[in-house]
């Protein structure tokens, strides 16, 4: 199982992985500030079709000039500029919400991205720190697309958008960019979707049969005994088998 797994992720983890996946915005900028807010805007809106959502986050892009950081930090004055967008549940309103937290974080609390999520590890309950910080920044109730953006450990989702977005971060490799540092590739969990879980089950490597945190945690301990420094590299192989080979 090791041998066959490692082939496929040697098959898939390639720089021609890169162009239609949307780690593709991760590789789109060389800023720090840039890279980060990128991502994550990209993480988080990556669902449903690929083509669909890397359209729309293509033209997210276009309309901040492809500054990121920049037009964050000036989002109280562009608010107009994303307003009509919708992607799916996702309406304009959701992502003026998103972004204004943002803006908070990076303009009024003086955080990045990275020193959110590592005080969220220093609390020991990382995801639902960095979750539960978002939905602090509403002055109103979550709308639904809000909701989806910004699932809720506790309710035991998968979290597969932050685990995909915190893979890009700390592993380095032709795919992934390693920006941060604060914690050890043995420390993340499996990005766990549809495909991941269908192919998972098919090799016998995930018993349970829902979707949910339970099924990140089981798989993801699974994938230590091949390789307990860098489970996660074998998202490559579980997506691209589920993905490319129906």
């Amino acid at each position: 199982m090791k041998d066959y797994l490692d082939k496929l992720v040697k098959k898939y983890e390639t720089k021609d992985f890169i162009k239609n996946d949307p780690v593709r915005f991760a590789h789109k900028f060389k800023n720090k500030n840039d890279i980060e807010i990128a991502s994550f805007i990209a993480a988080l809106f990556a669902f449903g079709k690929r083509e669909a959502f890397i359209a729309k986050l293509d033209n997210l892009f276009d309309v901040m000039e492809n500054k990121p950081y920049e037009f964050v930090l000036n989002f109280s004055q562009n608010k107009e500029l994303v307003e009509g967008f919708v992607y799916r549940f996702v309406k304009d309103i959701d992502l003026v919400c998103f972004l204004s937290s943002l803006e908070k974080l990076y303009k009024k609390d003086k955080i990045s991205l990275e020193e959110l999520f590592y005080e969220g590890k220093k609390n020991g309950d990382m995801l639902n720190f960095v979750s539960k910080y978002f939905y602090s920044c509403l002055n109103c109730p979550p709308g639904l697309g809000f909701c989806h953006l910004f699932a809720r450990p506790e309710k035991g989702g998968a979290m597969k958008r932050l685990n995909m977005f915190l893979r890009w971060m700390v592993r380095r490799g032709p795919v992934d960019i390693g920006l941060w540092d604060f914690m050890g590739t043995n420390e993340l969990l499996i990005p766990l979707d549809v495909h991941v879980g269908r192919v998972s089950r098919s090799l016998g490597l995930l018993k349970r049969n829902a979707n949910d945190f339970k099924s990140v945690l089981e798989l993801t301990e699974k994938l230590k005994e091949f390789d307990p420094n860098d489970p996660v590299k074998y998202d490559f192989a579980l997506f691209g088998a589920g993905v490319n080979q129906g």
